[in-house]
């Protein structure tokens, strides 16, 4: 455990929700709108937070447990990876199979929640959800794999502290191949445009916004802000390969990685302000491409 990692999963508790606000505002940019405040996410929860929880019968424990066991699995994938200048929380030889696994338990406290219902609806959403993480592990998992190869170690710390701009000189071509499959993955696991819109509640396409229909008051807050934790958590992962730009100094450093965080939102906002979501059947061909980039960085870096 490293005392300068407090500071990162101190600033990504603070910090995730403002991401949110930032994709919002850009989107409203490109609609010629005035948008909602940068810090909208913020008040959403504190309101959430002030009103009372409603259970439908049908309903059991795991319905009232998951959003706090996915909140849970959220902070702990947020105490793992890196951010560049304070570093993690968290690390040890090893630690990006524990980050995937946290991510996979998130997914299945939110499953599980859904399928708590009885709702067909929901069931839905659970089944699709189950599905494309089918996909995107893999991805997510061969792109670490080819960082990892490429850095020599198996802790997310040391192999993001080697992405440096030497690195990015020698192996640009994997890189370049390892981002693109990581922003895929961010776009699908984040249930993104055009995977998935997080602003739509009523349409049969939904695969993730589907399965939280049921939950209100502070377990909707909790399961808005671990959707803001996993943004941030998976942000970073991009970033961190993505911005090779290392100062050594703390602070700089730290700055560097908001920076590219809050350009990251901003590309996003981009996106779902200029493409339509991609139809359904779509979305696994999206998923494969991206694991073959992740297969062909990392036959690259081993060749």
């Amino acid at each position: 455990m490293r005392a300068s990692g407090l500071i990162s999963l101190v600033l990504a508790l603070l910090l995730s929700p403002l991401l949110s606000g930032i994709v919002n505002r850009v989107k409203a940019f490109f609609a010629g709108r005035r948008g909602s405040p940068l810090l909208q996410l913020y008040h959403d929860l504190f309101k959430l937070l002030r009103k009372g929880a409603v259970f439908s019968r049908t309903t059991t424990w795991v319905f009232r447990a998951s959003p706090s066991l996915g909140l849970a699995a959220a902070i702990l994938s947020a105490a793992i990876v890196p951010l560049a200048g304070p570093g993690a929380l968290l690390g040890f030889q090893g630690d990006l199979i524990l980050l995937a696994y946290a991510l996979g338990l998130l997914r299945f406290f939110t499953v599980s929640a859904a399928l708590d219902t009885g709702s067909s609806f929901e069931g839905m959403g659970a089944s699709r959800e189950v599905q494309f993480s089918a996909l995107s592990e893999p991805a997510l998992l061969l792109g670490l794999a080819a960082v990892a190869a490429l850095t020599g170690s198996l802790s997310l710390q040391s192999m993001y502290n080697r992405l440096d701009l030497s690195l990015w000189l020698q192996a640009a071509p994997s890189l370049v191949l390892i981002c693109t499959g990581f922003f895929v993955v961010f776009l699908v696991e984040n249930a993104r445009i055009p995977v998935d819109d997080p602003n739509t509640h009523l349409e049969l396409t939904m695969i993730h916004e589907v399965m939280v229909l049921d939950h209100s008051g502070p377990d909707l807050a909790l399961i808005q802000y671990t959707a803001a934790l996993k943004l941030w958590v998976l942000g970073c992962l991009i970033t961190g390969v993505g911005v090779p730009f290392r100062s050594g100094g703390l602070w700089p450093d730290t700055l560097i990685s908001l920076g590219a965080l809050a350009a990251l939102a901003a590309g996003v906002g981009v996106i779902e302000s200029s493409m339509a979501r991609l139809k359904l059947l779509s979305v696994p061909r999206l998923l494969l491409g991206a694991s073959v980039f992740m297969a062909l960085a990392l036959i690259l870096v081993l060749r």
